[in-house]
């Protein structure tokens, strides 16, 4: 099969699949004749093909996949115009601080924001698929570590964590990943005058976490909606 009859059948497979679909699958395509690097050159070829188009290929954490420039979706809410869902400042610094920090316990969410976590907050993250369960921390009552999914970097365009954006102050970034790389003291009370004090805390730096998640990556999302 030559070069442009493969790439007929990966850019036909890629269009009609309802999910990403990982290099494994699309080998299956070709009875595995094709290895692993030809596959990612057509895919690249393909990529720059379509650079000039409403729909792009993209490479997320499940595979590759087809989907409409984020430009487009203006466009796009006029055929769908029921409302997505919305979340919360609150729901987006609890995401912000699982996405950088996981695995992190409910207890490590509140030492950073210095408030309780709503449990209806984790619900809504799992139930969206963005968030689950890993594992347990071996301390007193055994805390759920919680992490990011798959389903959160393919629906943020994402193929890994490393392409979180990063703060813009490095400073900043410095200040939060010092407190988040510490592990929390179980004696030790929930301070909640921690994100209402005079000088930088790691409760506000979660904050630029979050508005920097929203600003960068969520708003690309053509099924959600963010509260003021």
């Amino acid at each position: 099969m030559n070069t442009v009859d493969a790439k007929r059948v990966l850019e036909t497979a890629l269009i009609c699949a309802s999910q990403p679909l990982p290099l494994r699958e699309l080998r299956m395509l070709f009875d595995d004749a094709l290895g692993s690097d030809t596959l990612k050159t057509l895919l690249l070829d393909l990529q720059h093909e379509w650079a000039q188009r409403g729909v792009e290929l993209v490479q997320v954490a499940s595979g590759w996949r087809f989907q409409s420039r984020p430009e487009m979706r203006v466009y796009l809410d006029r055929l769908h115009p029921e409302k997505p869902p919305r979340y919360s400042r609150a729901t987006l610094e609890t995401l912000a601080i699982i996405a950088y920090r996981q695995p992190v316990t409910r207890g490590d969410i509140e030492d950073i924001r210095g408030v309780t976590v709503n449990s209806l907050i984790i619900k809504q993250l799992e139930d969206r698929g963005w968030v689950e369960v890993i594992g347990h921390r071996e301390t007193v009552g055994r805390p759920a570590l919680l992490a990011t999914t798959r389903q959160f970097l393919d629906d943020l365009g994402l193929s890994s964590l490393d392409q979180l954006p990063a703060l813009e102050e490095p400073a900043v970034q410095e200040r939060l990943m010092a407190s988040l790389s510490q592990e929390p003291d179980p004696a030790q009370a929930l301070l909640p005058e921690l994100a209402a004090s005079a000088e930088p805390s790691a409760a506000q730096d979660a904050a630029v976490l979050a508005d920097d998640l929203a600003s960068d990556l969520l708003p690309a999302v053509p099924f959600l909606d963010l509260k003021p």
